[in-house]
């Protein structure tokens, strides 16, 4: 993600009066001094750029620009690089003051308007002034997004900073939260990818399920071939090729037998896992599995669920898993499962989310899900990470995305 190049970046355009505190609220942001503050007047004098990853937004930049109301000798020039940052902005930052809102702030709010630019208004120190109500509704008038904090406030930092964060997922332009490939960058023009796919029960009569269509049309798309196979005949297909395929892919509740069956030479990952960096973040959920490891009896997981299907009676989400992990843990575990759009207030009480391969939500939905676990300090992991994890195959299955393997395996070594 360092390595982003600038263009690829969702540019954060930070913009308001003289001290109001822009660049003190970008440091908060970065947890670290990017840009001088001063109480006197126009100290940013030019666009300051710092590039980040913000988690789970992904890779931004900010631009930190001069108050619009500079009446300094060069205040011209200054204002000239403002107005020259609009053009280059993804997203507005209005950060004012609690008092009347001025001609200053209407102007960033109506370039915002016209350019149809997503605009978030942080209300700034109110550790010395706390903004009215009649300017709040005022400023609801313009936008829901609205932020009230004091950027030098230490204690109440990651509060802030997760609130802002969870704007830029609701607001932020969809191509700056397009998934990567499912399977196709894993692949070159002409490899092979295997896909072990048994019939799923809960799969229409006659087709696929939606993972496994997915897997094949992004193989296709980028010019490489899939064979798609049954377990029961995976070894006897896999002898008969006479190159070995790049990739093997399985289900989750097969994985197991497929590491035991695939030569170690063969990279190996299952439909779950593949979902888990498609909708959403892989090194989180990787990490996230980790944390099995130290579940203990009578702790209480949530099972999560994006679709409302109809359970049958060996349910990979309500039976399965929680069979397997009793059986890790060596002990009984409190387990509650939400389903489809619910999404409970209360993930403070779980040691563990366990979550589907959402192939129901979007990325967006998805991306805040996970921003809402890591909001209230709760690990969270996906079916097929879990699995893989409790049937002690993981690191096999992540072996195709090293930085994903590289953060688990960081975290067991902390845990």
């Amino acid at each position: 993600m360092l390595k982003t190049p600038k263009a690829l970046r969702l540019h954060i355009g930070l913009y308001g009066r003289t001290n109001t505190g822009k660049s003190s609220f970008l440091n908060m942001l970065a947890n670290q001094d990017v840009a001088i503050i001063s109480p006197v007047p126009g100290t940013t004098t030019d666009v300051v750029k710092k590039s980040m990853e913000l988690l789970l937004i992904g890779p931004v930049m900010f631009l930190d620009t001069a108050g619009i109301d500079d009446t300094s000798e060069l205040s011209d020039l200054r204002l000239k690089k403002t107005t020259k940052a609009y053009d280059s902005s993804d997203v507005f930052v209005l950060v004012m003051e609690a008092d009347n809102w001025s001609e200053y702030e209407e102007r960033i709010y109506q370039e915002a308007k016209t350019r149809n630019i997503p605009l978030i208004v942080v209300v700034n120190k109110i550790d010395l002034k706390k903004p009215d109500n009649s300017l709040i509704e005022k400023l609801k008038g313009k936008t829901r997004h609205i932020l009230k904090c004091s950027s030098v406030d230490e204690a109440n930092r990651n509060r802030y900073v997760n609130e802002f964060k969870e704007m830029l997922l609701e607001i932020c332009p969809d191509e700056f939260l397009s998934p990567p490939l499912l399977i196709g960058d894993l692949l070159k023009p002409g490899d092979i990818a295997v896909l072990m796919v048994p019939i799923d029960l809960q799969a229409p009569k006659g087709r696929l399920i939606l993972p496994q269509v997915q897997a094949i049309r992004d193989a296709l798309d980028n010019d490489a071939a899939t064979l798609v196979v049954k377990e029961r005949e995976f070894i006897h297909i896999l002898d008969k090729l006479k190159e070995k395929p790049e990739l093997v892919v399985c289900d989750s509740q097969v994985v197991q037998k497929m590491v035991a069956y695939t030569p170690p030479e063969i990279k190996t990952t299952t439909f779950s896992i593949l979902f888990a960096r498609f909708k959403g973040d892989l090194l989180e959920e990787a990490k996230g599995a980790a944390y099995i490891k130290k579940l203990k009896n009578g702790d209480k997981i949530l099972i999560a669920e994006a679709c409302s299907h109809h359970a049958l009676e060996d349910d990979i989400g309500r039976v399965k898993i929680p069979r397997w992990l009793r059986q890790y843990v060596g002990g009984d575990l409190q387990i509650d499962v939400s389903t489809g759009r619910d999404y409970p207030d209360n993930l403070e009480e779980y040691k563990l989310v366990i979550h589907c391969g959402a192939c129901m939500l979007t990325r967006r939905e998805m991306l805040f899900r996970l921003h809402k676990a890591k909001e209230k300090g709760v690990p969270v992991t996906n079916y097929g990470v879990s699995i893989a994890f409790v049937q002690g195959v993981l690191e096999r299955v992540l072996e195709p995305f090293p930085a994903a393997l590289e953060a688990y395996k960081k975290v067991i070594e902390e845990l």
